[in-house]
């Protein structure tokens, strides 16, 4: 059973309040430092065993009669939204994905916030090798333990036999020591804080698009200090980066908290966590931070002298948000329509559909898209002119709002006459949704949208989070954590912190994935 030590839920929904405008503007810091409150939450996970039968080798699915309903079937809803929607295909190896261009471009903005906040707080990217000797693994005794499943190891190279196995990075921790012990000496040289973008690869026997795959892309952070007190603060630093990013970014009100000993990586002191509810009501874990304390250093003798001249083990940490986020962003936020893109993440903020029906309209029309084009961009809005010819309005219509682009810009003769525009919100459908007579020129056209993008970020945050709210469940009984995961919903309660007491719970729910 998945299981986070929490604060209370008015300390956690407050968090909400501290969103941001859309363009820069500094917000609140979160307190994510109340993580050790005694308090425990039960929920079904995302799990990578609700697959389509089609999986193996085969192309997502294509409903030709549009996206399957997801309160008929949520996980074919899904798959249909990615395939649809272009962001990722099925690789020709089982349990790997083919990223597209429109789904990496997500994972481009992610990368772009992260890269950011990681640098402010004092970290450098770098690069390890892909490539780790078996032995590195064995180690850490827990690490071998925990990753042996999922383990991929390459045997022959060149046509021979290896003397030693290779194993095919499933997370860094171990090459990552090797290296700290050659380049930690001194107290001097701490703390070390480095990060990488990678892919990591993990035999996984089920698999899910972007939620569970055998490779995925990913950023690991890994840090060493001089004392428990600097590694701590670090760990959680990191997962409070992690959150202010899922609320002020993506949109996606995830609850930061400690992981149960029992779900703690493995190799790790503490794991901490943030876990996101889908719209299925079932948990992701979205991002996690882990205190290693000195178990690695102690495995690989990564050692420092102190001011004294006395020589100490580093205290560590690691942290990772990877592709899954993705999929996390799909499942909270997208309707039967498909994809529904908070505006800070989205590669295409407005698209721009112009409209005409005579020869002698196009021209004119074409003009002023292309105008209006000019001025949106810039203003630093990203903005796509869709001025093919051969569909429909009504097709491009319902295309991008598939895709989840936030605004739709109509331009018709009757505007170009008028100079204004007919915008379209993603997030409100039909005529509600809809605004005319919006003036083209500049001064009044920017504001306006960047007005409209900043409600829709806020807009799709207060949705998550109500709908979060209105399916965690108080409950002080283990009858009352039954009833409440039997109707699929999160239960809260009191907890010990024991093993036994976690044990139980899992006989009535799942681990969170």
């Amino acid at each position: 059973m998945g299981a986070l030590r929490l604060p209370s839920l008015t300390s956690i929904f407050a968090v909400s309040s501290a969103r941001s405008s859309l363009f820069p503007r500094r917000s609140k810091q979160l307190n994510v430092r109340k993580l050790t409150s005694s308090a425990k939450v039960f929920a079904k996970s995302t799990p990578a065993t609700e697959v389509a039968p089609a999986e193996s080798n085969q192309k997502l699915p294509v409903q030709e009669q549009g996206i399957t309903p997801r309160s008929q079937d949520f996980n074919a809803w899904y798959l249909d939204v990615i395939s649809m929607a272009e962001l990722a295909d099925y690789g020709p190896v089982r349990g790997t994905m083919v990223i597209r261009p429109y789904g990496y471009a997500i994972w481009e903005a992610i990368q772009d916030y992260l890269n950011i906040k990681f640098k402010e707080t004092g970290h450098s990217n770098m690069y390890f090798p892909q490539f780790i000797p078996y032995s590195f693994i064995e180690k850490e005794a827990s690490h071998v333990e925990g990753f042996s499943p999922e383990l991929a190891l390459v045997t022959v190279g060149g046509g021979k036999e290896l003397e030693e196995k290779l194993v095919v990075r499933p997370t860094s921790e171990t090459i990552v020591n090797h290296m700290f012990t050659q380049w930690i000496q001194s107290y001097r040289d701490l703390p070390l804080m480095i990060n990488q973008w990678a892919n990591v690869t993990r035999w996984e026997m089920r698999t899910k698009p972007f939620i569970r795959t055998l490779e995925f892309l990913w950023q690991e952070g890994h840090t060493a200090h001089a004392t428990p007190e600097e590694a701590e603060k670090e760990a959680m630093q990191m997962i409070d980066v992690y959150t202010k990013f899922s609320y002020e970014q993506a949109a996606i009100p995830v609850i930061p908290g400690r992981k149960s000993r029992v779900e703690t990586f493995a190799g790790a002191d503490r794991t901490y966590t943030i876990e996101a509810m889908m719209g299925d009501r079932k948990a992701l874990q979205a991002g996690t931070s882990h205190n290693l304390g000195q178990n690695f250093s102690r495995a690989f003798g990564t050692q420092f002298a102190d001011e004294n001249g006395l020589r100490q083990h580093v205290w560590q940490t690691s942290w990772a948000i990877s592709t899954r986020f993705v999929g996390g962003i799909i499942m909270t936020h997208g309707d039967d329509a498909g994809l529904m893109l908070p505006p800070r993440l989205a590669s295409v903020q407005v698209v721009i559909v112009p409209i005409w029906k005579k020869a002698i309209e196009k021209n004119e029309v074409l003009d002023a898209a292309l105008s209006v084009k000019d001025v949106l961009h810039t203003a630093g809005i990203k903005v796509k002119l869709d001025d093919s010819d051969q569909r429909t309005p009504g097709w491009k219509f319902n295309f991008w709002e598939m895709k989840g682009v936030p605004l739709r810009i109509e331009i018709g003769p009757r505007d170009v006459s008028s100079r204004s525009v007919v915008i379209s919100r993603r997030d409100i459908p039909g005529k509600p949704g809809k605004v005319f007579g919006i003036s083209m020129e500049s001064s009044v056209l920017a504001p306006y949208i960047t007005e409209k993008l900043d409600e829709i970020q806020s807009s799709l945050l207060e949705k998550a989070t109500a709908f979060r709210d209105s399916n965690i469940v108080d409950v002080s009984s283990y009858d009352e954590l039954k009833e409440a995961i039997s109707q699929g919903k999160w239960a809260r309660g009191p907890w010990v912190g024991s093993d036994e007491d976690e044990s139980k719970s899992s006989r009535r729910s799942c681990n969170i994935c």
